[in-house]
């Protein structure tokens, strides 16, 4: 062989190592780049679950109560009577006079897992009946609150207060058949 040809073989050997180590540090970058993305994904992922860890953490009494305490599935109308049956018994039994009372729409949004029965009643009474009324109705074990309460003074008697409210009852729609 020639020197010439040694220099040519030589030059493209030099030339041909450039390019491969050009090709490899191009390549070790763009994996370089790929690891640091799935490494940051992954701890990512690891700052998510360790927050749904401590949320859940929190919440986990809630939903202790709430399987203690969740009601039988009932339909609408019997739900409704009932609520509107005890709000008539709990006003008179606390020495309330029941002057209107109306169902409202049930609030059976879907997709919701809890609906929710209605009744605006209007009574009369005194303050501390009134009070008594709203301690018996307002049971959150029940899945029951007052959410709307309107008070006014009785035109025809100082001592008595006009009072409109919204009681609510949450329940569980029977399963569809």
């Amino acid at each position: 062989m020639s020197p010439r040809e040694k220099k040519l073989l030589t030059f493209f050997g030099i030339a041909g190592f450039a390019v491969i180590n050009f090709l490899g540090i191009g390549f070790y970058k763009t994996k370089r780049i790929e690891v640091t993305n799935q490494q940051n994904q992954a701890r990512q992922k690891l700052e998510t679950a360790k927050n749904f860890s401590a949320s859940r953490e929190q919440v986990t009494d809630q939903m202790d109560w709430l399987a203690a305490h969740e009601p039988q599935p009932s339909a609408n109308q019997d739900v409704q009577t009932q609520l509107q049956q005890l709000t008539e018994r709990e006003a008179r039994s606390t020495g309330l006079t029941i002057k209107t009372q109306k169902p409202l729409p049930t609030d059976a949004t879907a997709g919701h897992y809890y609906h929710r029965a209605k009744i605006q009643i209007t009574v009369t009474g005194t303050e501390e009946a009134l009070y008594r009324w709203f301690d018996h109705l307002n049971m959150p074990d029940n899945f029951r609150i007052a959410s709307q309460i309107r008070i006014s003074p009785n035109a025809q008697d100082d001592t008595k207060i006009d009072c409109t409210a919204t009681i609510e009852q949450w329940f569980v729609p029977p399963p569809s058949a």
